[in-house]
């Protein structure tokens, strides 16, 4: 069997060994919080509707108009400025879920906005993670004819080792910035700003969601459009780098098959 099966269904087995070993640890970790809290909540619904002589529904309808509210604390979702940075999360494939269309024109916009930004956006932070891999590996350069090393040329580790010393500064700088405005503790801003720049975007956290920060904070929703462009950047430039390597390795493995291929029909 050719290497590069192998490694095709290695990477396979691998893939679902380690969703399974993932799916084990988030069940011990979270499942017995998840209940607890949940039996927390029942409590509190019990004791609301006992104490005000409410019924059943009247407590879901009010529990729906909450959740329908918490999306407003904001401000305006639709206006420009938040319009902008829905149409931010749809190209970036982000997809926090704060806010979504309600009409059927807005849904099927959507749908088209996506399928010409997302590969759009994919190419373009492509693009500039290339440019600064060549930058990265410029400056090495510079650096060690300065030093005058013997060998000048970066590596694709060496580049691995800068790009991801970037993302870690970028994580860690914007980390601080969202904590500072949105109240979170630090640990926190980090998981937020990982979740966002690897585009999971849960949702959970999600940035410019209170005291109408979309309208009065126009510097700060600045920051936060300019964090998350120039960090997808960064981080494309890592995961540029991962593909090339995987892509290199299959790469080496065809053309060491097709000379061995060769060498037998020669003989």
């Amino acid at each position: 069997m050719k290497k590069q099966n192998v490694r095709t269904i290695s990477l396979i087995v691998c893939t679902f060994t380690y969703l399974l070993v993932g799916a084990a640890v988030f069940d011990s970790l979270e499942s017995e919080t998840e209940k607890r809290r949940w039996e927390a909540l029942q409590a509190v619904e019990d004791m609301i509707i006992r104490r005000y002589n409410i019924s059943q529904e009247d407590f879901k309808v009010m529990e729906t108009v909450v959740l329908k509210s918490e999306p407003h604390k904001a401000g305006q979702q639709w206006k420009f400025t938040g319009a902008f940075y829905y149409a931010t999360t749809v190209l970036t494939t982000i997809g926090y879920g704060h806010s979504t269309p309600s009409t059927i024109g807005g849904k099927l916009f959507t749908m088209c906005y996506a399928i010409v930004g997302i590969p759009l956006g994919l190419v373009m932070f492509q693009s500039i993670g290339e440019r600064v891999n060549r930058l990265s590996s410029y400056v090495i350069q510079a650096v060690r004819k300065s030093l005058r090393c013997k060998r000048t040329a970066a590596s694709e580790v060496d580049l691995i080792c800068v790009v991801t010393t970037l993302s870690s500064l970028t994580i860690a700088g914007g980390a601080a910035a969202f904590s500072r405005y949105e109240g979170w503790s630090y640990f926190d801003s980090v998981y937020y700003c990982f979740i966002t720049l690897t585009t999971i975007g849960f949702g959970d956290m999600v940035a410019l969601q209170k005291d109408n920060a979309l309208n009065n904070k126009p510097q700060y929703v600045m920051f936060a459009l300019i964090f998350i462009l120039f960090g997808l950047a960064i981080v494309a430039a890592s995961l540029n780098l991962l593909v090339l390597r995987f892509v290199t390795m299959n790469t080496e493995d065809e053309r060491r098959d097709e000379a061995q291929a060769m060498q037998v029909q020669n003989h």
